[in-house]
């Protein structure tokens, strides 16, 4: 079954359609993620390029470079983090920018740089202080 899930940015400039069923979907850590999102960790699913259509108003997102085999994409207008775009045939999709982010399929499976966490994030129920 062929599913396509949509999304996009705050302002709705940058909008996308995803088809198919999302790979890899995992939760990151590493100090990129970080300063690309501004939070402790960011939740991805990737997609084949040829998988994702840029179909809003503002076409592709703005890309910025972050290292050999990849750039990070967002809206030029708002500013809202929508992925990466590898040099490869990848294209990763943080489950935040979804129309429907709850859905199973975009549910992380593993986490990646774990040991880049703050040391306060602790698994499971949060205590109150």
């Amino acid at each position: 079954m062929v599913q396509n899930l949509t999304g996009g940015c705050l302002c709705g400039l940058i909008r996308f359609t995803a088809t198919g069923v999302p790979d890899d979907p995992h939760t990151c850590s590493c100090h990129m993620c970080q300063r690309h999102s501004g939070a402790p960790t960011l939740v991805w699913v990737s997609y084949p390029k040829a998988a994702v259509l840029w179909d809003g108003p503002g076409g592709a997102p703005a890309l910025w470079r972050s290292s050999d085999i990849s750039q990070r994409a967002f809206c030029p207008r708002c500013g809202s983090t929508l992925g990466a775009i590898d040099d490869g045939p990848t294209v990763g999709l943080v489950s935040g920018c979804f129309d429907r982010p709850n859905l199973q399929v975009l549910a992380p499976i593993k986490h990646s740089y774990t040991a880049s966490r703050p040391k306060w994030w602790r698994f499971g129920p949060l205590t109150q202080r």
